[in-house]
């Protein structure tokens, strides 16, 4: 896996220092030390694994699928006998706690689980006798080799919204991995080499702008799975798709939660707390703005204010602790000149998170619960990512206002409702313009067996990673009209 602490790329089965290649440290965002160091891949790094992938790919295409999912099958039990340990490095790389990364990797199982029945995911259709003496059927094929380009947040889970469905599809698979948090991947691609899966069926390769600018634009590639922020999103998909390439890429969020006055109170502060706060606000499905509805504003502020300012936060390793740091020194930076930045646009601080010492961890990039009251709806901050543990709270004196708010936002990821009544929970679910809506549940993640929806400008392309939506995505339809003599 690495020479000393300097992680290397897989490929072709091997691991490899690239050559020519610069290095970067991989920081514990709680304590700052150095983990490692991984390579920033050059654009012929990217070539020799696509290279890899290519040759795999004929002969792989070619097992049956039944045969392809022996491996998952291997991959799920090394998954599950690895959890505790690769948990264990998300949380020394990625700052979440222990809780969290092991929920992060159950998701991943999840995945491999589903994609362990695509052989009949992946059936076709057929209709005998479309015309005298002549049947039609459709049948699916793989796309050829792809690629993922992960993100930082989820470094264990994100992957698996792909690589399993592409892999078991017949396709052949490059990994990107965030150079911030590198590696968790390297222990995942330790297991997948355990399932002895042929040589460059899976491929995984460090970088950073340079290597995924190779990704995008290398002519084996066809297909490019992202995940990051919006304006990254945005980049990725044009240049991947202007290359002829198929493109999903998830973009940013600005998740807002309603809230009627008869929701339950307390289900409401710990749901609204978790989604907030957990992951220290660093994932797409973070509850970032809150809408009071009628008389739910007398009660809501001060309750979230108190599970905000009571939270404990420190190492995810250490017990007892909710929620982490933020990724880096500069992700800490630009999230305290935000709450500033809505403070000077009229909000309340209610609960002030900045520049926190937490003992032990003096250096660690630590940004405490954030509650903000009467944000500015027309502000910056309440169309803004913030992407930390930073609450937003909005008032609206009716439900069809609060859906006019939502509406008039330019993300659509996650939006979710409160109430004890069916009639709003309905019409919410109904006109809500966004992609993945829950109703008494303060984060909306699809099980695997769902596809992970986005509308607007959190996600552009047609099919979304997970699921059915996978494995259209990774599979080519082929049309036959037959007769025989």
């Amino acid at each position: 896996m690495a020479a000393g602490n300097t992680l290397q790329n897989y490929i072709d089965n091997e691991w490899l220092a690239p050559d020519n290649s610069e290095y970067l440290d991989v920081m514990n965002p709680a304590t700052t030390d150095v983990l490692a160091k991984v390579p920033l891949s050059p654009a012929a790094e990217v070539d020799i694994a696509a290279q890899a992938a290519a040759s795999a790919l004929n002969d792989w295409r070619h097992t049956p699928p039944t045969e392809r999912i022996q491996y998952l099958f291997k991959l799920k039990q090394l998954l599950e006998e690895n959890l505790d340990d690769i948990s264990r490095t998300i949380t020394m790389e990625c700052g979440k706690t222990l809780l969290e990364a092991k929920g992060e990797m159950r998701r991943a199982i999840e995945n491999v689980e589903v994609a362990c029945g695509i052989p009949t995911m992946m059936q076709g259709t057929n209709l005998e006798d479309i015309a005298s003496g002549i049947d039609e059927f459709m049948i699916r094929q793989p796309v050829g080799v792809c690629a993922a380009i992960a993100p930082f947040n989820f470094p264990g889970m994100i992957t698996f919204w792909f690589l399993p469905y592409a892999i078991a599809c017949g396709n052949t698979y490059i990994v990107k991995p965030s150079e911030k948090v590198p590696i968790t991947m390297q222990k995942v691609f330790r297991l997948l080499e355990q399932t002895g899966l042929p040589k460059g069926v899976v491929n995984l390769v460090n970088g950073a702008a340079d290597t995924v600018n190779a990704i995008i634009d290398h002519p084996i590639i066809r297909a490019i799975s992202f995940v990051g922020a919006t304006p990254t999103a945005k980049y990725v998909y044009a240049r991947a798709t202007a290359n002829g390439k198929r493109a999903q890429c998830q973009g940013g969020a600005k998740n807002p939660i309603l809230v009627l006055p008869d929701a339950d109170e307390g289900e409401v502060i710990h749901a609204v707390g978790e989604s907030a706060f957990g992951c220290a606000g660093q994932r797409c499905l973070a509850a970032s703005l809150v809408v009071t509805v009628g008389g739910a504003k007398g009660w809501f502020s001060k309750s979230i204010a108190d599970a905000a300012a009571s939270r404990p936060v420190g190492y995810g390793l250490e017990e007892g602790v909710e929620m982490g740091p933020v990724i880096t020194g500069e992700s800490k930076t630009r999230i305290e000149g935000l709450i500033q930045q809505g403070a000077d646009e009229g909000a309340e601080v209610l609960v002030d998170g900045r520049h926190p010492l937490i003992s032990g961890f003096e250096s660690g990039n630590f940004v405490r619960p954030t509650v903000l009251q009467n944000l500015n709806p027309d502000g910056g901050i309440a169309s803004t990512e913030i992407f930390g543990p930073v609450l937003g709270l909005i008032h609206a004196d009716t439900v069809d206002d609060a859906i006019r708010l939502i509406n008039s936002g330019k993300y659509g990821n996650m939006a979710c409702l409160f109430t004890s009544s069916g009639a709003a929970a309905r019409k919410f679910r109904y006109e809500a313009q966004i992609g993945n809506i829950g109703i008494n549940v303060g984060v909306a993640a699809p099980m695997a067996f769902f596809p992970f929806s986005g509308w607007k400008e959190s996600f552009f392309g047609d099919l979304h990673g997970q699921a059915g939506d996978a494995v259209d995505f990774f599979t080519q339809k082929k049309v036959v009209v037959e007769r025989w003599f």
